[in-house]
């Protein structure tokens, strides 16, 4: 069975799902270079360019908003072009569905619990108007059923100061489900996002929150929740919307002092109210994981929405929870959703029970190709150029899926220069505050970091304390609250292992720095052209093609 599933939503993304394994998968902003693009026509289009003789069973148009039925029928119309498939809308209230259905289906469980922590699933609407949107879910998968154990909702401005008409609605969807709740104008990620406007980012940008989070002293510690909901006096709305995003949070009280001007002179504010919403959002979801660990006995967790992919937090968990086997999907965000509705469907379909564990995350769409140019190098002549201090971007085959680069769109750099920090993040334009990824020989990972007993980290969605000395040996990967964001580096992942052992055998140092190949605010690389435009457009010292043994100088 050959389905194709597409979700209109940041993140936008096209997956055909064939036979149990993922066939095709793209994403729409590798392809029109537009951070975070909601429409994926180009991405259809390639698509059906590669795959037009292939039949195809269903089409499934996926969004978290069913209130703009002209984008839908634009799409079947534009899809009508390549086949008479008729698109099915997989939207009704399957936001969280969706993203559960891509965790247990990759995790490699049987049984699992799924919690997805996210900041906007589905709407819920009446009488045309919204009245809130999914937060939180727990499930309960195995590939004999899927049971819906806890929701909570955010509520829009008009219903927020009649909580019991918005539950009255709620109960009517779910009217077998004991624990629903509505929150007021968060949850736990709109509580997060409070901290990331102040620091004047887009909502989705709460990778540079939980960068800054670090610096805090711990001195702001009034309490955000009670009784597992958000205070709404803590918070206001803005009365404004993003480009992606209405209903934007910050702190109440705080609106005048947001700014993108974060300095190593007024820093301590901002970094304080970071570490808040990191700490307190941590503690609330660990008490949701426990308390349905605790009442279902399950002990398989998996962690997918935005917030998964919150390192810090993820540290948290395994920590207090040593005895549950934590699964963190890798492509956490809305860029999975089409893979989610697409799994989610052929197992209803076919009643497949095969496990079928993801074993790599590189299947994004790539089509091969040659570039001129470029000087002959191999591997040793790569790790005497890391050795001397150069800034390398490794371009090795299909990208990666998700928004962590893993050795396919990579930019390397020694991990012992003391400065590294603050030269990878010129290169890239970051914020000074930004840390960076560490890559290490899995075989060397006990070695250097506290690895809260796993004996790899395969697709850096955990940080890990480092061992004592260790911030001497890598100070350019070491955060300033002495952690890392960890990936091992195994022979399932051949050339970024093979670079790492000869760095090794030179430097007797078996890490480098790991940062996704792109600059600030643009979309990973995708082809090899957009690859040297970063190279000349950012002082990068040169990119390695893998499949050319080629070298780029700047």
């Amino acid at each position: 069975m050959r389905i194709l599933s597409f979700n209109i939503s940041h993140d936008s993304s096209v997956c055909c799902y064939t036979d149990g394994q993922i066939e095709f998968f793209c994403k729409e902003e590798r392809i029109s270079r537009i951070k975070r693009d909601q429409l994926p026509f180009r991405a259809l289009h390639t698509f059906f360019e590669f795959n037009a003789n292939k039949k195809i069973d269903k089409i499934l148009y996926v969004t978290p908003s069913n209130t703009q039925p002209d984008v839908e029928n634009i799409f079947r119309r534009f899809i009508k072009k390549y086949t008479k498939v008729e698109v099915e809308n997989n939207s009704e209230l399957t936001h969280h569905l969706h993203h559960a259905s891509l965790a247990f289906y990759s995790s490699g469980f049987d049984e699992s619990l799924v919690f997805v922590i996210d900041r906007n699933g589905s709407i819920i609407c009446n009488d045309n108007k919204k009245v809130c949107r999914e937060s939180e879910s727990v499930f309960s998968y195995s590939y004999d059923g899927i049971e819906v154990l806890h929701k909570s909702f955010w509520t829009y401005p008009e219903f927020q100061e009649n909580k019991s008409k918005c539950l009255n609605i709620l109960k009517q969807i779910y009217s077998n489900l004991v624990d629903l709740r509505v929150h007021g104008k968060c949850g736990i990620v709109k509580s997060y996002e409070a901290a990331t406007i102040l620091i004047g980012q887009d909502p989705l940008d709460g990778g540079k929150t939980m960068g800054l989070s670090s610096y805090g002293d711990g001195t702001e510690d009034e309490l955000l929740f009670s009784g597992g909901n958000p205070i709404d006096s803590q918070f206001i709305y803005l009365g404004k919307d993003s480009p992606t995003f209405d209903s934007l949070t910050c702190f109440a009280g705080y609106e005048d002092l947001i700014t993108s001007d974060i300095t190593d002179k007024n820093y301590q504010l901002y970094a304080n109210k970071a570490k808040q919403v990191q700490t307190q959002t941590q503690e609330e979801s660990l008490k949701l994981i426990k308390r349905y660990t605790d009442l279902t006995g399950i002990k398989n967790v998996c962690l997918v929405g935005g917030y998964a992919l919150n390192v810090v937090a993820n540290n948290y968990y395994i920590k207090n929870l040593p005895e549950v086997n934590f699964y963190f999907e890798p492509v956490a965000d809305d860029t999975g959703v089409s893979i989610g509705s697409a799994m989610l469907q052929y197992h209803f379909e076919t009643r497949d029970t095969r496990i079928k564990n993801t074993t790599n995350n590189f299947f994004h769409y790539y089509q091969e190709e040659t570039i001129a140019g470029g000087e002959d190098y191999k591997i040793e002549q790569l790790c005497d150029l890391l050795i001397s201090q150069k800034s390398i971007a490794i371009f090795d085959g299909n990208p990666e899926s998700g928004p962590r680069a893993l050795g396919h769109r990579s930019i390397l750099f020694d991990a012992r220069n003391t400065d590294g920090k603050n030269i990878v993040n010129m290169i890239k334009k970051r914020e000074w505050y930004r840390p960076f990824a560490g890559i290490i020989l899995e075989e060397k990972f006990s070695e250097y970091f506290e690895t809260l007993g796993l004996k790899s980290s395969k697709y850096m969605t955990i940080n890990f304390e480092c061992l004592e000395g260790v911030d001497k040996i890598v100070p350019g990967i070491i955060h300033v609250d002495n952690t890392c964001r960890v990936q091992t580096v195994s022979e399932d992942n051949p050339f970024l292992y093979k670079l790492l052992k000869c760095f090794y055998e030179g430097t007797k140092c078996p890490m480098l720095l790991n940062t996704s190949f792109n600059l600030a605010g643009q979309p990973l690389v995708q082809t090899k052209k957009d690859a040297l435009e970063v190279l000349y457009n950012s002082n990068l010292d040169a990119v390695y093609f893998v499949d050319q043994e080629k070298i780029f100088f700047s």
